[in-house]
């Protein structure tokens, strides 16, 4: 079977929760945003990394990669919060506590001088660098062959092979808010806006059930059963 993850967002006691409901033979394909929010990060990418499932790039991907980059420079002399202002106020900072790189003490962030995690956060950057911005499945659903993105491209999908418009695509991979159009040319599966609904009788599906997010409407981890056109959620896990 095969089953699309929705963000998780560093909530890896809700992962491993929400897996083990899932068959044991799962081939687990994940929309990105691993990373962020939570403060399991860290080993929410050993467990796809070690267990080598698919996944796509997310904009907190991205965000890890160019603010850890930064972060890296300066490390362990000092941190530019300035700089990393954005990354850090959107769930970054508990990234860098997942890895033991900071401390934090009075409210200011203090740089760790971890040099095993500082090798760890590195290698992890690389990965994500390697990461794709779409999966093409061997499946069809309404008559259309099934892709995997982090945001919705089902209008920019003829962009995909375009070298002219790699921008514009990869923008609308990582960032776009809005539906697609019925007469796309792929069922989108995708992540990226927290939705409380789960609806499979739509062109396109949206996996992120906000898991983050502290609302009854929200904070669910759920995914797709492709074979199975069902979903399976569960409520995040507080640990």
């Amino acid at each position: 079977m095969t089953y699309i993850i929705g963000d998780v967002h560093g909530h890896y006691d809700t992962l491993v929760a929400l897996v083990e409901k899932l068959s044991k033979d799962a081939k687990l394909i994940f929309v990105g945003d691993l990373v962020d929010r939570g403060l399991k990060s860290k080993e929410v990418i050993a467990f796809v990394r070690e267990n080598n499932h698919q996944c796509v790039l997310g904009n907190h991907e991205e965000f890890m990669i160019d603010y850890g980059k930064s972060f890296l420079a300066k490390y362990p002399k000092s941190i530019n919060t300035s700089y990393l202002h954005t990354w850090l106020n959107n769930g970054g900072k508990e990234t860098l506590l997942s890895y033991d790189l900071i401390t934090i003490e009075d409210g200011e962030i203090i740089p760790n001088n971890n040099q095993k995690a500082l090798e760890r956060f590195k290698s992890d950057i690389q990965w994500l660098e390697s990461l794709p911005l779409y999966i093409e499945l061997p499946h069809r659903k309404n008559d259309k062959p099934i892709v995997v993105s982090h945001a919705n491209i089902g209008n920019v999908w003829h962009f995909h092979n375009n070298k002219e418009e790699q921008n514009i695509f990869r923008e609308y991979a990582l960032w776009n808010r809005n539906s697609s159009d019925k007469e796309c040319s792929i069922f989108n599966i995708f992540g990226h806006t927290p939705t409380h609904l789960r609806d499979t009788t739509q062109h396109n599906i949206n996996v992120d059930t906000g898991c983050y997010i502290n609302d009854v409407s929200y904070a669910r981890l759920s995914c797709y059963c492709v074979e199975e056109n069902r979903f399976i959620s569960i409520r995040k896990v507080e640990k």
